[in-house]
């Protein structure tokens, strides 16, 4: 298991690498295409008062005079180094600029993920043991309106109400404990219905297995039977659906950071797109495609160490158990 293990890992890395530079080389290649060189657009500008002298050494010290290849290596030899150039609008480095706002949005995004998480559980168990009228109906219902609701429309109606009608929080102060929780819940509602979806099919899976049988035979209580012997298993494929989600959490917060007014990674993109900051748009982009890949990575790795049923390619075939290895090891489960 152990090297059939290693090989696995090996190959889903060099996948990961592979994602990751063919993405930044698309990225670069379509911002590189648009028409109009932002750097000779803002200095044509005759409020500027640059001669054309002076715009033609800058664009050779931006290097935007050499081979689109050349470029290309230099920039991605940048990303990787670290260095991400520099701003076309404020002549400030790039990583600086990103540096500064984005503990706001990995605060924003990370609550956003935990409300969700907590938001999924909370309906799974409903369905699982509240009354059949209310479980298996309205509660089975909350994933699709959640999915169906945009997280600005939410946004909106949870600033007009906690914000305006209860003054919970004022929306000049969008860094806020009580704004910055319902920018999260706003964030956290659309992402929770897929994970709940997931969560909730689990469980009417394993809630139908013997051992769950048993262990309602044996008088185990809901809360302890959900907690112990039920989410563990229904919460493995979670960790997939959550990987995949990483990406629409990251556009999330840049929509959900322009309606709550908060100065984040979406601010930013948004004043780039404005102004052609094509620098600053690259690195965005490019770092967000790196923290998709690599969260994937790390849920494709750490799926076979959480679920033994895994069977990677080159790994001993385990001898099934027989019905009474199958009856004992159930008994064991349930009452430890």
């Amino acid at each position: 298991m152990n090297n059939a293990y290693l090989t696995y890992a090996m190959k889903r890395l060099a996948q990961a690498v592979v994602v990751i530079v063919l993405t930044y080389i698309f990225t670069f290649v379509v911002v590189s295409i648009l028409p109009g060189d932002p750097i000779t657009n803002v200095l044509n500008n005759p409020q500027n008062g640059f001669t054309e002298q002076e715009i033609k050494e800058i664009v050779a010290a931006q290097g935007l005079d050499r081979p689109v290849l050349v470029q290309l290596w230099a920039s991605f030899s940048g990303f990787v180094t670290g260095d991400l150039g520099l701003s076309m609008r404020s002549n400030r480095p790039v990583t600086t600029l990103i540096a500064e706002v984005l503990p706001s949005t990995l605060i924003l995004a990370t609550t956003g993920l935990v409300v969700a998480l907590l938001l999924a559980v909370v309906i799974a168990y409903g369905t699982q043991f509240l009354p059949k009228r209310y479980g298996q109906g309205l509660l089975r219902g909350f994933p699709s309106l959640f999915l169906s609701v945009p997280n600005f429309v939410i946004g909106l109606v949870l600033i007009h109400i906690f914000g305006f009608q209860i003054g919970l929080f004022r929306v000049i102060e969008p860094d806020s404990f009580w704004a910055t929780l319902f920018a999260a819940i706003a964030l956290g509602i659309p992402i929770s219905a897929q994970i709940a979806e997931v969560l909730i099919a689990n469980l009417d899976h394993e809630s139908e297995q013997e051992y769950a049988a048993v262990a309602r035979g044996r008088g185990l209580g809901q809360m302890r039977l959900f907690t112990k012997h039920l989410l563990k298993p229904s919460s493995l494929p979670v960790i997939t659906v959550i990987a995949l989600t990483i990406g629409e959490l990251l556009g999330g917060s840049l929509i959900t950071e322009t309606v709550f007014g908060r100065t984040g990674i979406g601010s930013l993109v948004q004043r780039s797109v404005s102004t052609q900051d094509l620098p600053v748009l690259q690195a965005v982009v490019s770092l967000a495609a790196v923290v998709f890949v690599l969260v994937n990575l790390i849920a494709d790795l750490a799926y076979p160490l959480l679920d033994p049923r895994v069977k990677l390619l080159g790994a001993p075939e385990r001898r099934p158990a027989t019905a009474d290895e199958g009856s004992a090891g159930i008994s064991k489960a349930v009452t430890s």
